[in-house]
């Protein structure tokens, strides 16, 4: 086998870490010794044992002299675990094999260099476009600081996430319902404005599919949300975060800090609209490297308006319903030539409804 062909083993064992391992990456490790597979392993959870440990530890046999295929680069500080790059100096390794550097400052480029001064062989860029896209969300955050930002919703086939009225239950499929559960789970966080909150009292936990619930997110400059609101319950299963403007007054927050609901005050723009740069900027101090945006029509509109966003993911259903809520609503353009551009990455189908994956760029 090649060494690409190692490394798509390492990455689909490092997929198995999806949902559990951020603000950590997910990375694979494979040991291979005179074309056998000594030992695999992933990382698993934040806090635990790195994947190259992992692997060490599944070894089947002594792995002096072998190849390690790992899809991120090895670490070497002290963080909540051990520097994985010393495991593999002990271990006496022959070479390693890394997917991706890691823009990490605490590791970029060290790991591969101190393995190099202990006398193993590296050879850096194995499937490098699939490894560092299995990690896009950790490697923006790396990069900028900033959370990664996915703006999701589901709508008609005329273009619509509500009736007339502002009914929207429930626009897409089962299938869907359940693939939006699934995106919860992979984000460390899911946003939403005050206005779906009071129009449709979402939970916003991970229900329907097994996984890590995210940190809850309502942006309510005015702080009316309801107190009986499902998304300020549960706090032991999930947290929420109501993000709010500049208040004259208000007993609210103390009321909120008395159900353990913490209050984030952000400033306004020149717009006088919440500063969205500023909250994520505050969020990217917290850790929070990816957030899933599902809206209503004005958050979403305020975070395209802005570019504040990474992906787009749009799910579509075969239903009309002719006058209703458009998801994204006047973005000052007139002309074709300014309109925003989007690169259609992947289409799905789920149940009688289509999924767009798409990203800001040419297209």
């Amino acid at each position: 086998m090649t060494d690409e062909q190692y490394m798509k083993i390492a990455l689909i064992l490092a997929r198995r870490g999806e949902g559990w391992t951020s603000p950590n990456p997910m990375v694979g490790a494979v040991i291979v010794r005179d074309g056998k597979i000594l030992g695999k392993g992933y990382h698993q959870r934040f806090g635990e044992a790195h994947a190259e440990i992992n692997a060490i530890d599944d070894a089947s046999g002594p792995i002096e002299g072998a190849t390690f295929y790992v899809t991120l680069e090895p670490c070497s500080h002290h963080g909540k675990t051990p520097p994985c790059v010393d495991r593999i100096i002990e271990a006496k390794a022959a070479r390693v094999v890394v997917g991706s550097v890691d823009p990490n400052p605490l590791v970029s480029g060290r790991g591969i260099r101190r393995l190099r001064d202990h006398g193993i062989e590296v050879k850096v860029g194995a499937l490098e476009r699939e490894c560092e896209a299995l990690n896009e969300q950790f490697l923006t955050f790396m990069r900028t600081g900033l959370p990664f930002v996915t703006l999701k919703y589901a709508q008609t086939l005329d273009g619509r996430i509500a009736s007339s009225t502002g009914h929207s239950r429930w626009i897409s499929s089962p299938p869907s319902l359940k693939f939006a559960h699934r995106l919860r789970g992979q984000h460390d966080a899911v946003l939403v404005g005050i206005g779906t909150v009071i129009a449709d009292n979402p939970d916003l936990r991970v229900r329907l599919v097994r996984g890590r619930n995210p940190l809850r997110i309502v942006v309510d400059p005015s702080l009316r949300i309801p107190p009986d609101a499902r998304v300020l319950d549960n706090q032991d299963a999930a947290q929420t975060l109501v993000v709010t403007g500049p208040l004259r007054g208000s007993e609210r927050p103390s009321v909120m800090e008395e159900r353990g609901i913490e209050t984030l005050v952000i400033g306004k723009d020149e717009n006088g609209s919440l500063d969205l740069r500023m909250l994520l900027a505050q969020l990217g101090k917290r850790q929070i490297s990816s957030i899933l945006v599902e809206g209503g029509a004005g958050v979403i509109t305020s975070f395209v308006r802005a570019g504040l966003f990474d992906r787009m993911i749009v799910i579509t259903a075969p239903k009309i319903v002719g006058r209703g809520i458009e998801a994204i609503g006047d973005l000052g353009i007139s002309r074709m030539d300014d309109s925003i551009a989007l690169c259609c990455e992947r289409i799905l189908r789920k149940g009688d409804d289509i999924v767009m994956y798409m990203k800001k760029g040419e297209g």
